[in-house]
């Protein structure tokens, strides 16, 4: 029996360790860590192929509902800065339908069936996971929203003019709301919660958004101040005057974009809190 020297042991054990430190930064090499827009875009690209097929559900509904609601408010508002509220609020509650409602009960519901497990296990970012969600869902709100303001701007008699600032309103707002829903559904401990607290959402957005500002008590009007949207349904409505202030325009629309960033922050808190549990 042949005794093997002890610096032949030495030998190969310290080739062991540099061959095994070798093949892992190899391993390191052929596996980066994920960076955040790339991820972003993987996550936006497949989550909007996945809601694709409600699409044109989604849409009719939304939509049809912000204009039976101008449909109502017409009897009630003849014109001037009540007839302006109202289609700015109307048009940005496309918005709410799809950020508060549907997402907070998407996230509800990847919650419950374990879905957060299966995006905790890939190379990509809580936040890349969040906003992407965030910005498919927001994406389908853009036809029924400018369809909604030109329906409401010809029933009031408002000018088309200023339209454009949608470009602005849309993705601020839906930031914003969509922040707030993704940490109502993630936070929420059950995933019927979820669905309560999203509707409860879109309900404040509808009745402190739509209605007038002039009109509510001043309770209420300190309400609509916390609502996130309620900025981005000012700077909307401030557009429709003969010449509108713009200063305070993009004032309106940097609170939301403020706002948007805030919830945003918080719907990535949320999500790294539900996918540790």
């Amino acid at each position: 029996m042949s005794v093997v020297p002890a610096e032949v042991l030495q030998g190969g054990a310290r080739a062991g360790a540099s061959g095994l430190s070798a093949e892992g930064d190899a391993v390191g090499e052929l596996a980066p860590r994920a960076r955040l827009l790339p991820s972003l875009a993987a996550v936006y690209r497949a989550q909007l192929s996945r809601a694709r097929v409600a699409r044109i559900p989604l849409l009719f509904v939304a939509t049809f509902q912000s204009v039976g609601i101008m449909i109502l408010m017409r009897g009630v508002v003849d014109g001037g800065r009540e007839a302006q509220a109202v289609v700015a609020g109307s048009s940005v509650l496309v918005v709410a339908f799809v950020a508060l409602n549907l997402l907070a009960q998407y996230f509800g519901q990847l919650r419950a069936a374990g879905g957060l497990d299966h995006y905790a296990t890939l190379p990509v970012p809580p936040a890349a996971v969040v906003l992407g969600a965030a910005g498919a869902y927001a994406s389908f709100t853009v036809p029924g929203t400018v369809v909604t303001a030109v329906v409401g701007c010809v029933m009031f008699q408002l000018p088309l003019a200023h339209l454009w600032v949608l470009a602005a309103v849309i993705p601020l707002a839906g930031a914003a709301l969509s922040g707030l829903g993704a940490a109502l559904g993630l936070l929420a401990p059950r995933p019927e919660l979820a669905t309560l607290l999203g509707q409860l959402g879109m309900s404040a957005a509808l009745l402190l958004g739509v209605l007038p500002a002039d009109r509510m008590p001043d309770v209420i009007q300190y309400a609509r101040d916390l609502l996130p949207s309620t900025y981005g349904v000012e700077a909307f409505a401030r557009t429709f005057g003969a010449h509108p202030d713009w200063a305070v325009v993009l004032l309106d629309l940097g609170v939301c974009a403020g706002v948007g960033v805030a919830s945003l922050v918080l719907a990535t808190w949320a999500y790294r809190r539900a996918a540790v549990r």
